[in-house]
């Protein structure tokens, strides 16, 4: 496509970015209306949203349009899965300048579109505007499937904490990148376009988890959140964290211990679990700690001690870029 958004106007960019997208069951009425009607048999509907801002969220020169749009609907549908529900659809709101090619926002939508079939979801409608910085705004639903959501604040003293997808390989990515180099590729690619298990949050509803969250800040920062919101402590064992002999290799170059990306990197949106003791966890779970016991003072311990190192991200405690980008 030539061309820039200006150039080919509001409406003529509604049409090249509906014209890409696909559909599924859920969706009764996609975009083209004043809303679009998702089907929720369960009767309740899972929303998160997140926006992600150029500069602040991404840089253009280090990802692409499609790792963008991948990345972006990745971090929302996470949200949905680890309340223990199945993602069904996507809203974006775009804002773009008008001198941007026009192929920037049609290859995000591409990158939107993909992320959502390996969900099983589907982008039901949004909106497009003109500004002077890209914002991409995601606003992802769920379906509860007749089960109910898994909060923070269930766990229990006696617990088991257990986690399924990658830790720390974003933000050794995020390292590599920084230093102006582009291998490993594994590690740059996780940190370009995260993959949540999906799978993972459902399954773990049904497997009767307490409490469950996504690692979108960092695994001790979110698993502070489950501590604070369960009133207990949280106790993490390195000895049961596996860190990859190449995440070893990247952190030796870069002077990093990598287990600062494990326990604190951001954006690889693995999925954490607390779990009875008793239960039987599938292979692609790993415990690697458990709730210790209730506490006036909520926290996450690492081997039985405070963790006193930098790590997890807050919106506004930091500047530059967050650890994902």
């Amino acid at each position: 496509m030539k061309g820039t958004v200006g150039e080919l106007g509001e409406f003529g960019l509604i049409r090249e970015l509906t014209s890409r997208l696909t559909t599924t069951p859920a969706v009764r009425l996609g975009p083209g209306d004043d809303a679009a009607v998702v089907a929720a048999p369960d009767r309740r509907v899972v929303a998160s949203t997140d926006v992600l801002l150029e500069g602040r969220h991404f840089r253009r020169d280090w990802s692409t349009a499609y790792d963008v749009g991948r990345k972006a609907t990745a971090q929302n549908l996470a949200d949905i899965a680890a309340m223990g529900a199945v993602p069904t659809a996507v809203l974006l709101g775009l804002v773009v300048p008008a001198e941007l090619a026009a192929t920037w926002p049609t290859e995000l939508m591409d990158g939107i579109r993909d992320e959502c079939q390996v969900a099983g979801a589907a982008v039901v409608g949004g909106d497009v505007v003109r500004g002077d910085t890209i914002t991409v705004a995601i606003t992802a639903l769920g379906d509860l499937r007749n089960h109910e959501p898994v909060t923070r604040s269930g766990a229990r003293a006696g617990d088991v904490v257990a986690v399924t997808g990658w830790l720390g390989w974003s933000a050794a990515g995020l390292a590599v990148l920084s230093r102006g180099f582009r291998s490993p590729r594994a590690f740059v690619e996780a940190h370009r376009r995260p993959e949540p298990p999906y799978h993972a949050g459902p399954a773990a509803a049904a497997l009767g988890a307490t409490a469950m969250t996504d690692v979108s800040d960092g695994l001790i920062a979110d698993l502070g959140h489950i501590a604070e919101a369960s009133k207990v402590r949280i106790d993490l064992r390195t000895a049961a964290i596996d860190v990859p002999t190449q995440m070893l290799d990247i952190g030796q170059a870069v002077g990093v211990d990598p287990l600062q990306w494990v326990l604190t990197g951001g954006e690889d949106h693995a999925i954490v679990a607390t779990f009875p003791p008793d239960v039987k966890l599938p292979a692609r779970w790993k415990i690697i700690g458990e709730v210790v016991n209730p506490s006036a003072l909520p926290q996450v311990t690492v081997d039985g001690a405070p963790w006193d190192k930098a790590g997890g991200w807050d919106h506004f405690g930091d500047d530059g870029l967050e650890p994902g980008e």
